[in-house]
Order: C-alpha cells, then structure tokens, then sequence
C-alpha cells in the first residue's frame, strides 16, 4: 500500500501520540515541500517522517495544498501531524514524493524538443495588467539550438515543474543572462535564499512571479534587486511583515501582488502606516481577509500609488481620512514639511465583492483628489435583491467617476443619470427639511443647479384637459427590424410618468407587433440607422423598466424599439 486512509483500521490505544519523527534515510525533513512523483501539479508540506503503527517501513505525512487528502493527520487514534484542513492530510511512501529539481534543470526540461502541447501552452508570463503573454520560443527543430540560444531568451515560463532550488548565480547567468520576465507559479521554491540567487544571477529581470510558491517566514538579508518592476507573490503565505522586509530590496518596485495570502493587517500597530515604496504604483490585496478600513488608511501616504485592487476581501465600511483621522507621522519622516493629502494619487479603487452597505461610504469616494475608477459590484449597496443602488445612482453620486464597474461612464450617461438621479430625488422627497436632503443627498442641490431643473410639486385636485396636455412630453417613434426594415415612425404625446415598461406595451400596440420580443433605445441625433446591423455607437439601451419618462433626456433624440427576436445585440 503507497498512500493509507484514515478510515482504515489499525491496532493502538485511542489518543496516543505518535513517536517523535526521524527524518533521515530518504533526505525528508519537516517543512519539506514536494510533489507527487508524475504529478508536479499535486503540492504539498512534510509534517511527518516515520513509523506509522500497524504498518511496516517508513512513511511521510503530507499535507496537501489542494485540500485533497485523507485524513486531518491522525490515524487509528494517533495524531503524527496537524494538517490545515479536515481531509488534507495523507501518508505517503517516500518513493512516491519528489523534492523537486534545480532551475537550470527545469528550463532545459520546459524547453526540451518533445514538450508537450501542455507545456506550450503555459510558455506564457504575466503583462503588468496581469494578462497572459505567450512568451519567445526558440527553434523547436533541435534540442542543441535551442540551448545555444537560451542567451537570447527575454521570456521564459517554468510553472509547475517542481523547481526547488538554485544554481550559483554564475552558473545561472551564464545560460540565461538576458532573462527580463520570469513565472515560476506552482512550484517547490521556500527559501529566500534562493530568490536572491536567481535575481542576483539574472541583472535585467523585471518581472518575477512566485504565485503558489509557500514561502518561507524567515528573510535573510538579499541583494539590491533594482532591476525588479513587478513582483507577483500571490498565494505565499506572506505576511506583511514579510513584506515590509523585502521593501528594503526592492527600490524600484512599481507593482506588488499579494493576493489571497489570508492578510487582515497592514503592519503590527495601530498608529503606524506603511513606508517607503516610492515607486509602488499598483498594489493588489484581493483575496484576502482585511475587515477594517483602518488597515487600508496605513496605506494613505505611499505618495506614487495609483491602483488599489481590494476586491474579495471583507471590507463594511470605506472612509476618506479627515485631518483629526489622519495617522500621525513620526518625528524622522521625510515627510514632515511636505503638504501631502493621503491617498494624493490614487486613480483606481477595485471593491468588488466586499460587504460595503452604507450610502455614507459610497459618498466618501468623492473626498479621494484623483479617483477616476472604481469597482463596487457585488456589494449589498448595490444589490438590486436587497434595494441596492443602480448604476444611475452610482454614477450621479460619485462626481469624478470616468469608470465603474469595468464600464466606462460617457458624457451621456453621466448627463442622463444626473437628471434622473435628481428627479427620482424630487419624487421620493417627504420633507423641505434642507438639511436632512443635504445628508442623504449630498449633490441633490449641486446636480439640480448643474442641469436647471425646477421643482415642481405634485398639482392637487383634477387636471383640466388643457392643464394635462401641457404636461405631456412628445415621443417620436420608429420600429425596426432586420427582416422588415423601418415602419412608419410616429409622434405620440405621453405622460412624463409612463415607464419603460409601459412604453414597451404601447410600441407593441402601436406598431402592431405580437409575439414578439423588443428593445427600446434612444437613438442620438445623427446617429445613422441600420436595420441589418447591431445597434452601436449613438444609441443608449433603455433596460430598467420602471424608469419614467421625465427622468430620461429626450431631447434631439428619437425612441427605437427594435426587435429582439430579429436582430443579434
């Protein structure tokens, strides 16, 4: 038997604890990282190396990275290691695990001539925006060639090799010496030591990525890596105290990925803030555990920051820093005599997918002196289920927006969801109570002044005919389709309350159309006409059925209903 379960029967009393590991013979040891033999994708951690009771020979508990095992680390009754999850652990025969292979040996095996269509297909590293690139592939004709011009390699991939260590730097620059982008995701690397040896031997290296890699807690003093500009450590184990370590040898570091590496702190005390990083332009946090936005505020004055990636973490409540929040700075701060805002130059602010739910929140991103792009999907304040806001909402509150969501916010949707927001202010109002419409509604007045929109209070007792006439608002027409062309457009005379919706209904009986499924848009003014094709630039979709009329800019514009079962969109 290679692998034991935990279900599994074995002789020995409940509870007692196992022997204290020997781990020599095979050249394990605890903290140990290796792979599965044939499977350099199946990673894990030696808790364990010996005896296991009721079975013969040697063992070695792992602990999965994948979650995948059999057991939490006990047997029959004896705890031999602690594994992280309930089913992660397993005991494995020695000759089963693999401690992994050098640097130089995992480039020769990735760029050896019968690779696998796999193994192409990962030859590949990450763009500064994080995309993938396929990388620079020398001749695949002769295995020679291609290691006579490793020299020439700018790119190169080595992901899920089971790369565990290092060759002298010497050796390492004398293959590879023009390296600028290396991804060594999903491997066995652990030790600093290591990084250090392969950044020192690799002069022009800008962008390393170390994702999967579980590294080690202890930092020992490294080289100046002042070629590095993108460092990739997501799902390391780091902490940020880690990262305040290697800030000291990264002087030109301009982006810092640190997802999912269970952070919740940003440094170890409360009044202190993060330092240094001059150059650190986009630092991403997603995926990990921070809840309080006072950890965030330690990041105020990193004076170059323009992209905070926050997405995924369990955030409530967001605030911009007044002069009595501030962090203080110490007495040594380069800088003391300098009129620095916090956050100066941050530019883009992804929160998605946290559990942000107060409008004061939303309203605080306007304090930020540069922020143009900002993600909040997947919050409960915009959670249409729980009476969240739309994006009409979003857009007239946030005065600066030029993104959000991913979604570009034009000149126009800005103007249309302005007055919207305004008039579906006016609508809702209950009181003339300026302060309280202040609170909820900080820009109502600023937006209402902006477009000129007068408040009209609702008319008490029955409109004349003439009186609800004056009041209607004039709709042109048009219905169009790919197989029936244009129909003749009309001119109608609507209430400024007729929804969307409702407007739908009346095309439908208008035009004559029946079962069938339309769409309604605003067509601009010069904006060409195309049956046959996708409706583009120049037209505004109208999608939310219970907006009204007098909250949509109909100005110089005509209504198209265009049929959804006919045309593509």
């Amino acid at each position: 038997m290679d692998e034991l379960s935990g279900s599994h029967s074995i002789s020995g009393p409940n509870g007692r604890a196992a022997a204290p590991p020997a781990a020599e013979g095979v050249g394990l040891r605890i903290g140990h990282r290796v792979h599965a033999v044939g499977n350099p994708r199946r990673i894990g951690t030696v808790r364990y190396v010996g005896a296991v009771e009721g079975y013969a020979g040697e063992w070695v508990g792992v602990d999965w990275d994948d979650g995948e095992g059999k057991h939490d680390g006990s047997l029959g009754g004896i705890r031999y290691f602690t594994a992280r999850g309930e089913r992660s652990g397993s005991f494995v025969r020695p000759k089963n695990l693999s401690t992994g292979i050098s640097f130089l040996e995992g480039l020769h095996c990735r760029y050896r001539g019968n690779s696998t269509k796999e193994e192409e297909d990962e030859m590949y590293v990450f763009s500064t925006s994080q995309k993938r690139v396929s990388i620079q592939l020398l001749g695949k004709n002769k295995i020679q060639e291609k290691l006579n011009h490793f020299k020439e390699l700018l790119g190169a991939s080595i992901s899920y090799l089971g790369v565990s260590s290092a060759e002298t730097s010497n050796e390492i620059n004398a293959i590879v010496p023009n390296l600028e982008e290396l991804d060594l995701t999903g491997n066995l690397l652990s030790k600093w030591q290591d990084i250090g040896t392969l950044c020192e031997a690799l002069p022009s290296l800008k962008i390393l990525t170390l994702t999967n890699n579980l590294m080690d807690c202890e930092i020992p003093k490294l080289p100046s890596l002042v070629s590095i500009r993108v460092l990739v450590l997501n799902n390391c184990g780091i902490t940020w105290n880690q990262v305040e370590k290697l800030k000291e040898s990264l002087p030109a570091i301009e982006e810092l990925h640190l997802m999912a590496n269970n952070l919740s702190m940003i440094g170890p005390a409360s009044s202190s803030y993060a330092q240094g990083f001059d150059s650190l332009r986009i630092l991403n946090l997603e995926e990990n555990c921070i809840e309080s936005w006072d950890e965030i505020l330690k990041l105020s004055y990193l004076r170059s920051l323009e992209q905070l990636h926050l997405n995924r973490n369990r955030l409530k409540h967001i605030s911009y820093p007044l002069d009595h929040q501030r962090p203080e700075l110490p007495s040594d701060c380069d800088m003391q005599d300098s009129v620095i805002r916090p956050f100066e130059n941050l530019q883009c602010l992804l929160l998605g997918s946290n559990e942000i739910d107060d409008l004061a929140s939303i309203d605080s991103l306007n304090l930020f002196p540069r922020l143009m792009d900002i993600r909040l999907s997947e919050n409960p304040i915009v959670d249409p289920s729980k009476g969240g806001l739309p994006r009409f909402v979003l857009i007239a509150r946030l005065a600066k927006i030029k993104m959000l969501n991913g979604s570009e916010v034009s000149q126009r949707e800005r103007k249309e969801s302005e007055i919207r927001y305004v008039r579906l202010v006016m609508a809702k109002m209950q009181s003339d109570d300026l302060e309280e419409l202040r609170h909820l509604h900080p820009r109502f007045a600023e937006l209402k002044a902006l477009h000129g929109i007068e408040y009209e209070r609702p008319s008490s007792g029955i409109a004349g005919p003439q009186k609800m006439s004056s009041g209607l608002i004039s709709v042109k027409l048009r219905c169009i389709g790919a197989s029936m062309g244009e129909k003749q457009p009309l001119t109608k005379k609507l209430p400024p309350t007729t929804t969307v919706g409702k407007l739908k209904v009346l095309c439908e009986s208008f035009f004559k159309l029946k079962d069938i499924r339309l769409r309604l848009y605003i067509q601009e003014e010069g904006s060409p006409l195309k049956p046959k094709t996708t409706i583009g630039f120049g037209y505004h979709a109208l999608d939310i059925e219970l907006d009204l009329l007098h909250w949509i800019d109909l100005s110089s514009t005509s209504c198209i209903a265009r049929l959804k079962n006919i045309i593509s969109l």
